[in-house]
């Protein structure tokens, strides 16, 4: 799972319509120092203990010298951390704020630019739903367009000195710094949001160590920039999240007011002839076409609300962002998409 998605709520996306929300304005990732280090001590010796831990697991010297090679915690990254806000959104208005026209037309175009790319060079590899690589792409960064202007190891050095998840910081820190050792992007390309996550998927560097992929051959897993390795790496993310080719995420259903909401829900899976004799049917009252298929019923917003029924690549779906919101919106913008 993207680590990421423990730290910010997946409503807040939906004010930008991507991962924009928690994102500052270019001039943002420059900073001034703040009046007292956040986390209390030495910046300069906290720096000096992080570069000799990377020494001594291995690291070069001289590279991790470069990545390092900063004065003070970054401001902006501790007010954004700090002040997160909270958004308590009905399915509602979440759908209607992720999914607008423009975010729909924006990913048709898109997709008719990569479609080339995305079907020869990376599905041919990875058995998985164009649809579902496009609806995380879409929400993740916009198709590319917001990927955050914070340099990676400045606000992850920044995180793991604030102390408030050091560990966790500290963590994605040294996973960070190895990918800079490995020379797949250099400290000053490596940007992303105020929290770590990085390029077009918005790929926690654990994540990153885990799933990025070199499909276009240059010996660099680019996520910033090479759109083969791009997409590769969300298939590939969606591939060992559990994806099973050739079936469909979910779909959009009718189901009767007088169905209680203590039967559904992603614990409550049952058979297409089990749903369907408490009436539920897909949308314009056809019954299922295979009574024997599993999948369970979500209701978001209750009694009145629009429903879905889901099978096992929507739990694939919620191993890159654990909110139900989130992996609706995928399935549904994926499917306008293409």
């Amino acid at each position: 799972m993207l680590v990421r998605r423990r730290l910010l709520h997946a409503a807040a996306a939906s004010l930008a319509g991507a991962g924009a929300a928690w994102l500052l304005p270019a001039q943002a990732a420059r900073h001034t120092p703040p009046a007292a280090p956040a986390g209390g001590g030495d910046y300069a010796a906290f720096l000096a203990g992080i570069r000799r831990e990377a020494i001594r697991q291995g690291l070069d010297a001289p590279a991790v010298t470069q990545a390092l090679d900063l004065h003070a915690p970054n401001a902006q990254v501790i007010q954004r951390d700090r002040n997160q806000p909270e958004f308590h959104l009905t399915w509602a208005q979440y759908r209607s704020r992720v999914l607008g026209a423009r975010k729909i037309s924006d990913g048709r175009t898109a997709f008719a630019a990569q479609r080339n790319v995305l079907e020869q060079q990376v599905l041919t590899r990875y058995n998985v739903s164009p649809g579902a690589v496009m609806g995380i792409w879409g929400l993740e960064s916009a198709y590319g367009t917001l990927t955050g202007r914070f340099t990676v190891v400045d606000a992850l050095c920044t995180l793991a000195f604030e102390g408030r998840r050091a560990k966790f910081f500290h963590d994605e820190l040294f996973h960070a710094l190895a990918i800079l050792n490995a020379g797949d992007i250099t400290p000053d390309l490596m940007t992303g949001s105020y929290a770590g996550a990085m390029g077009q998927p918005q790929f926690m560097p654990s994540a990153y160590v885990k799933y990025a992929v070199d499909i276009d051959g240059d010996g660099r897993r680019d996520i910033w920039h090479s759109m083969p390795d791009i997409f590769g790496s969300i298939a590939n993310y969606l591939a060992g999240s559990g994806w099973v080719g050739g079936e469909s995420w979910g779909q959009e259903i009718t189901v009767p007011d007088s169905v209680a909401q203590s039967e559904l829900g992603r614990g409550h899976i049952r058979t297409h002839a089990q749903w369907m004799s408490l009436g539920i049917r897909q949308m314009g009252g056809a019954p299922f076409a295979d009574p024997t298929t599993t999948g369970a019923v979500l209701r978001p917003d209750g009694p009145g609300g629009e429903a879905f029924m889901v099978y096992r690549n929507f739990a694939a779906i919620r191993r890159y962002n654990p909110s139900d919101f989130y992996a609706l919106a995928v399935g549904l913008l994926g499917n306008e998409i293409t």
